[in-house]
């Protein structure tokens, strides 16, 4: 197995790119946003590992300078909390299960992915499996751990973990990302919120495992 180092530093760049837009979406914290320059590492890593995302990355940063952290507060409780009504309910059961409930049946085979590769949902995180950033970062660890066995020349393990990641992809999250982002966009006069919508949307449908690493390892 020849994987070149470029080929892997994509996959790094694609994998931390999982990881900041899942940062997006817990309860946001300007100031910690610009001190580690989050917006401009998403935006580098993005042209990397999809330039047709990066646009709206771009646009985030901008957008963020005008909003205080309030703002943003009182918009991500409007759009993700309540109390009332969820503009953008962030839980695939949501979109997936029958009743616009969440905990459904998507829920627990979320779950049951999760505990096949052999992970737990801590006792005192409050969110639930199938939280947008949670399976984000799912997303993310794959990714960490397929890069991993790259560099230990483990084609069997990366292979695996490229399989696991396409399944996950295909099956959960690309079944809901995109009405998610939709409601996101319906729901908000905000423009940090909408170029996020549009950046976790173009990102997840268009960004995929390098077709040469793929033929390389599968």
């Amino acid at each position: 197995m020849n994987i070149s180092q470029q080929l892997i530093a994509i996959e790094r760049a694609r994998s931390e790119c999982y990881k900041l837009l899942a940062a997006c979406f817990y309860q946001p914290q300007k100031e910690t946003f610009m001190e580690e320059r989050l917006f401009e590492n998403l935006s580098a890593l993005l042209r990397r590992a999809c330039p047709e995302a990066s646009v709206f990355s771009e646009r985030m940063g901008q957008a963020i300078l005008k909003c205080s952290n309030e703002d943003l507060l009182v918009e991500y409780a409007k759009l993700f909390l309540g109390p009332y009504e969820l503009k953008a309910a962030p839980y695939g059961s949501v979109y997936l299960d029958d009743g616009r409930k969440v905990m459904g049946d998507s829920t627990m085979e979320v779950f049951k992915i999760y505990k096949e590769e052999g992970l737990s949902i801590d006792e005192n995180f409050k969110e639930l499996p199938d939280h947008i950033a949670v399976e984000l970062e799912f997303m993310y660890y794959l990714i960490f751990r397929e890069i991993e066995a790259l560099e230990n020349f483990d084609s069997e393990k990366a292979a695996h973990f490229i399989d696991v990641q396409s399944r996950f992809k295909g099956g959960v999250l690309l079944q809901w990302v995109r009405p998610f982002c939709d409601k996101i966009t319906g729901g908000t006069d905000n423009e940090f919120y909408k170029a996020l919508a549009g950046c976790l949307s173009t990102f997840t449908l268009k960004s995929a495992v390098p077709e040469d690493l793929r033929a390389l390892v599968l």
